[in-house]
């Protein structure tokens, strides 16, 4: 897999985790460990998208 490849799949990976955490939050009764977990997995594509962008 190229690098482009896997940039944009790591992209479109941090954007199907944003739409989760918001579906998450408005749902109710979600377990707030469980969104923050999520909020953690997100944050880590972003920084593995900046580390491999540069």
């Amino acid at each position: 897999m190229s690098l482009n490849a896997h940039l944009d799949t790591l992209k479109k990976k941090h954007r199907d985790m944003s739409e989760a955490i918001e579906q998450a939050q408005r749902a109710p009764g979600i377990d707030g460990l469980e969104v923050a977990d999520m909020k953690k997995q997100k944050m880590r594509l972003k920084e593995e998208i900046a580390r491999l962008s540069n």
